[in-house]
């Protein structure tokens, strides 16, 4: 009898001792699915960062320049003019061009050079149009500009292909800047759309013939 209680206590010991593996598993197995679950919701809250963020420098670079020119939406006061209705027949006789300096129409069939060049005198309109239809930035500029400004606007287009400057005495601003039916004057070399106008136009989305030259034309006179 003795004996055969002995062996019942003893298989409730077992059962109990079964019964707590069978909890402490469980609670190993509750432990690790949360532990999972925590980490994949992580992994997903950071992989949606970065898509916003990665998203957001896109963005911003699209919209931007390495020297923080804006090139998204228009230049404040800037002009435009239809390119549709802008002629690019090549003339001998005089053009007389609505505006001043031209951004456009009708002209000589020999471009300025316009690889950078800093002309000291002004030049023929006919054939800075046909640099401007090349899909170059004009910098023109009066005696009332001052010359430092001058200066650094010279070394900016000197080092820029596909630009060129000269002074142009009658203009309305002291310092202009023009691109094939674009224009806008500007307030002085550090003027936040000189970055905007050259980033946006030199060989911009506006140019009649993209990659035409810019050298082998007409150079300083």
């Amino acid at each position: 009898m003795a004996s055969t209680q002995g062996s019942k206590n003893d298989r409730r010991t077992r059962i109990e001792e079964m019964r707590r593996a069978e909890k402490s598993r469980e609670r190993r197995v509750r432990i690790a699915a949360i532990t999972v679950a925590a980490v994949a919701v992580a992994g997903l809250v950071g992989f949606g960062t970065y898509l916003v963020s990665d998203s957001s420098s896109d963005s911003t670079a699209s919209d931007s320049t390495a020297d923080g020119a804006t090139t998204a939406g228009p230049i404040k006061g800037e002009r435009d003019w239809d390119i549709k209705k802008l002629g690019r027949t090549h003339v001998t006789t005089k053009v007389n061009y609505p505006m001043t300096p031209p951004v456009g129409g009708n002209h000589n069939q020999v471009w300025m050079d316009c690889n950078g060049n800093v002309y000291t005198k002004p030049l023929p309109d006919m054939n800075a149009v046909h640099s401007l239809e090349h899909g170059s930035v004009w910098v023109t500029y009066t005696d009332k500009a001052p010359a430092a400004d001058v200066k650094k606007l010279g070394a900016k287009v000197s080092r820029t292909p596909y630009s060129l400057m000269s002074p142009y005495p009658g203009q309305s601003g002291a310092i202009m800047l023009s691109a094939w039916g674009k224009q806008v004057t500007v307030d002085g070399a550090n003027d936040p759309r000189v970055n905007q106008f050259f980033t946006k136009y030199v060989q911009g989305p506006q140019t009649p013939e993209p990659g035409a030259a810019c050298t082998g034309g007409l150079g300083a006179q």
